[in-house]
This record gives structure tokens, C-alpha cells and sequence, in this order.
């Protein structure tokens, strides 16, 4: 199993914007990449891209120092490693460099980092690539980034390097904030007994709503122009809790209420398949939308001709 896992190159999956979608993609990838001889692990990615929950659903023991509800682990754990020896001090440390760089030393980050390789001891990195400069060539056993797509790598000494990695997920990141609150607009309009039943998926630099067994009786080519119309009201989109953002005046229940723009205008180039897609496989219909630059060319190429 580890001759499989040092052979692996590179892998791309989705990152999903609901909540739980995105811890049980992270137990999937536990499962399939995580080793037990892994003691670095980097994480890479932009604030609201989802890398909390993708560490929750691969360490679900783990406690972060970071958490969401502002709740700060204090002092810091892995600064701590060097006195804990005994047998029930921690296995695995979490550090977000980002956040701690602004109360240590990035230099006294890094020398922590490799005290607890030393001891044997597994240390989860977020922004990984701002302390790989001062690890002494220290690399990641499993490297991790976050964006519109999560994307997982065995670094070796020809790379890939953090820097890479951060290029690609920080990039397309902006894809997914759009496309996220472009379904959350398209939700809003829909009739409550198709919202109550629908489901979600995933598609590159765009969004699917399913609806199991028959679709909605909507003009998709109006609910664009009233998609249309949302986005040039430029609504401020604020987070409420978990399960709820505000968009303009509406209340919307949202399970990835981090993941948006903070104004509907920020969506560019919107647009919405004009037809159900019917997945014969799983008897569902598809809503499909599309934001960026080439969105009338991945509709096109997601627009296969009725059976």
C-alpha cells in the first residue's frame, strides 16, 4: 500500500460547496491517500475555500486551532510539543500559519513543525506554503489544496512545489464563490415543493441542482433574466449562522453559507442551460449554470442532445 501511495503523482476532485459533502469528501480521501507513516501534512487555500472542512472529515479527532466560531486554542499545542513527552500527550498537532504568524515567529513555527516530525508526531499545516521556505527542505508527505477543486499530491524532490499548488486552487477559487452563489440566486426562485426536494452536484466553473423523477415546471430562460436582474441589484450576501446566509432581504438556508461572493455583482457571465438535462441513470433532472468567461462553451459541451 505505501509502494501505491509513493508512485501517486496527482489527483483532482471536486470540492462540493455543502458542508457535509465536503467532510465526507475528506473522509473519502483519508481512506484513499492518508498513510500512517504521513506526518507532514500541508493544506493550501484561500479563506472560504473549505479546507477546515476537508480536514474535519479527514481527522475527525483532530482539534483545531483555528476554529470557525472564533474559538482559539490558546497556547498554541504544537508550540508545547517540545515539553510533552508523556504517554498521553497528543499524536497529531494543527497549525494555521496564516493566523499564528501574526502572534510568532514564522522562524519558531517552523522550528516546532520539525521538533514534532522528530518525535514521531503527525502535524496538519493550512497555508502551508508560507512556512515551506523555512522547513530546510522539509516537504510535505501529503500535500493538499483547496479551491474550486481539491487537489492531493505525494511532493518528491522534483515537485510539485507549494507555490504550484497554491496557483492553481487560488485561481479558480473565485469560479466557485460565483458559481455557489449563482445556485443559491437560482434557488431562491424556485417553487418551495421543487427547493424542499431538490439535490446538488458538481460541475467545472459551474453548478447542478437535481430534482429526482420529473423536473420543475419553470421557464429556465426567465429565471435567467431574474437571476440577471439579482445580480445587478448588487445584494450584499452575509453569513448568518451554519445553515443560513442573507441575501439582500432574503433569509436563505445554505449548507456552505462560507463559500460565496459578498455582492451578487460579483458574479460574471452567468448563464443557464435552457433545458433539463435528464440523467437516464439515476432518473433525475438537471439544472445546469455556468458563470466566467467560457461559461456558453462548457453549456455547450454539457448540452447533449435529447434522447
Amino acid at each position: 500500500m505505501r509502494e501505491c501511495q509513493e508512485n501517486h503523482i496527482i489527483s483532482h476532485y471536486f470540492a462540493p460547496r455543502g458542508q457535509a459533502r465536503m467532510y465526507a469528501l475528506g473522509m473519502q480521501l483519508a481512506q484513499l491517500y492518508l498513510s500512517p507513516f504521513d506526518k507532514l501534512i500541508g493544506v493550501i487555500g484561500d479563506a472560504g475555500s473549505g479546507k477546515s472542512a476537508v480536514i474535519r472529515g479527514m481527522f475527525p479527532s483532530l482539534e483545531l486551532t483555528n476554529d470557525d466560531d472564533g474559538l482559539y486554542v490558546r497556547p498554541l499545542p504544537l508550540l508545547e510539543v517540545g515539553e510533552n513527552h508523556g504517554f498521553f500527550s497528543p499524536h497529531s498537532y494543527h497549525v494555521d500559519i496564516r493566523f499564528e504568524s501574526g502572534f510568532t515567529q514564522l522562524s519558531v513555527l517552523a522550528d516546532a513543525i520539525i521538533e514534532a516530525i522528530h518525535q514521531s508526531r503527525r502535524v496538519v499545516v493550512e497555508h502551508f506554503e508560507l512556512i515551506y521556505p523555512l522547513l530546510g527542505g522539509m516537504k510535505a508527505d501529503l500535500l493538499i489544496g483547496v479551491g474550486e477543486e481539491v487537489v492531493l499530491t505525494r511532493p518528491t524532490i522534483f515537485g510539485p512545489e507549494p507555490e504550484e499548488i497554491r496557483d492553481i486552487v487560488y485561481h479558480s477559487l473565485p469560479y466557485r464563490l460565483m458559481a455557489h452563489t449563482a445556485e443559491d440566486l437560482c434557488e431562491l426562485l424556485l417553487p418551495p415543493e421543487d427547493l424542499a426536494r431538490c439535490g446538488h452536484d458538481d460541475v467545472r466553473h459551474g453548478f447542478v441542482i437535481t430534482f429526482a423523477d420529473y423536473p420543475p415546471k419553470i421557464d429556465l430562460r426567465e429565471m435567467e433574466q431574474k437571476v440577471f436582474d439579482l445580480i445587478n441589484q448588487d445584494l450584499p450576501i452575509t453569513y448568518i449562522d451554519e445553515n443560513h446566509v442573507s441575501i439582500g432581504p432574503f433569509i436563505h438556508c445554505c449548507t456552505g453559507p462560507r463559500i460565496h461572493v459578498s455582492r451578487t455583482s460579483q458574479i460574471k457571465d452567468f448563464h443557464l442551460l435552457y433545458r433539463f438535462v435528464h440523467d437516464t441513470r439515476k432518473n433525475r433532472y438537471l439544472l445546469v449554470g455556468c458563470v466566467g468567461s467560457q461559461n456558453l462553451e462548457y453549456l455547450r459541451k454539457l448540452n447533449p442532445p435529447p434522447v
